[in-house]
Parts: C-alpha cells; structure tokens; sequence
C-alpha cells in the first residue's frame, strides 16, 4: 500500500496550527501547563507526522546529507533544546520576549523534526533504523527526566507564571505530567516501532546469504 504522504504533511500542519493556536490557554489558562502542550504537540505530534510526509521522497533531507541527520548526535542536540529553554532564565525570558519566544517555538520545531526525519528516514536502512531506536529511546529517556523533574518539584520554578504562587506549582506539576506521559510515550512508542521492524527484517547477514 503506497504511503499517503500529502495526508500526514496536512495533519502535521493542523497539529502545528493547533499547538500555536489560542486552544491550549483555553484549556489550560495561560500557565506552565499550556506551554508544555503546545511544546508537546510540536515535537511529539507535529514534527513526526511531518517526517513521515517526508522520508522516503525525493525531497527526505536524509538521503542527501545522511551525516548531518545521524540520530543519535541529533538526538542530543534535541535534549540541549529542549533542557536549555526550560531552564529558569530562558523560559521566563521567551514569555516575554517576542523574539525569544519565536526563537523558542522555531527551535522546538526544527529540533524535533530534525530528529524524528534521522530516526525514520535514510531509505529504511538497517544501520539507519538501529540508531533511529537509539535516538528515539536517549529522547524518551530525557522527556521522561525532565517531565519527573518538573511533576514532583515542590518549587516553583518559573517566575513568568503567577509570581510563584500555589497555582504556579500546580501547573507546573500538570505540565511535568504532560511531558512525561506524552513526551516520553511517544518517543518510547517509536523506538519500539523501529526496534519491533529490526526483529522482524532479521540480521542482514541472514538476508544476503539466503538463510
């Protein structure tokens, strides 16, 4: 069945719009938990239904310069976004600051769709898919970090929401858990998907003698 790739670019797009749309204040006002989902979508929604309207065409980014979309160097440049604009100082400053909050938001975007374009794509290699699952765990590993990190602290961290108050701590608890469910899952759920397809292919040795 050939892959419907037009489909998954438009509902990478409408995930995107979704993710910087008013919807995820609405929801969750204009706290940490907000942030954390329009974040959540972007990389863990948007980016991968973006790469998979992608990789494998003639335009997959992958196959023209596969060394600059190794997934495991990738994927800890992810982990330096990702960490580096939820440290204190960085996160308050993108709240208010337009220009850091566009910087934010187009770093969150091209790191994750960087990653999930070297995890799923080089043509469905082998070695390509080995270190997919590779960057895709490390990934789940730090999301699941950090969103444990910020579920459990009993400090506030971020003086932009609500001056410190028992709200502040309360969405950051609630963003942590966003993070750590759908952050970590997802990443986790691919890193299976591509570990489950290695299984299932068999040793390459196995392929090109016949056995």
């Amino acid at each position: 069945m050939p892959v419907n790739r037009g489909a998954f670019t438009v509902l990478g797009g409408a995930a995107l719009a979704l993710a910087w749309s008013p919807l995820p204040a609405t929801v969750f006002g204009h706290g940490f938990a907000a942030h954390m989902t329009s974040h959540m979508t972007v990389v863990a929604i948007a980016a991968p239904l973006l790469a998979l309207g992608l990789v494998g065409s003639k335009s997959d980014p992958s196959l023209h310069r596969p060394t600059l979309f190794a997934a495991v160097p990738v994927s800890l440049v992810e982990l330096v976004v990702v960490w580096g604009w939820h440290a204190p100082a960085a996160h308050d400053l993108a709240r208010s600051n337009g220009f850091a909050f566009a910087a934010e938001q187009a770093s969150f975007l091209v790191a994750g769709l960087w990653l999930w374009i070297a995890c799923l794509g080089h043509g469905g290699s082998r070695p390509g898919a080995a270190q997919g699952t590779v960057g895709m765990l490390l990934t789940s590993i730090h999301m699941t970090l950090l969103g444990v990190l910020l579920s459990t602290t009993t400090i506030p961290l971020y003086a932009a929401h609500h001056g410190g108050s028992a709200d502040a701590l309360h969405q950051q608890h609630v963003g942590g858990i966003v993070m750590l469910l759908v952050g970590g899952g997802v990443y986790l759920a691919g890193g299976l998907a591509l570990a489950a397809r290695l299984l299932r292919e068999g040793p390459a040795a196995d392929a090109g003698t016949g056995r």
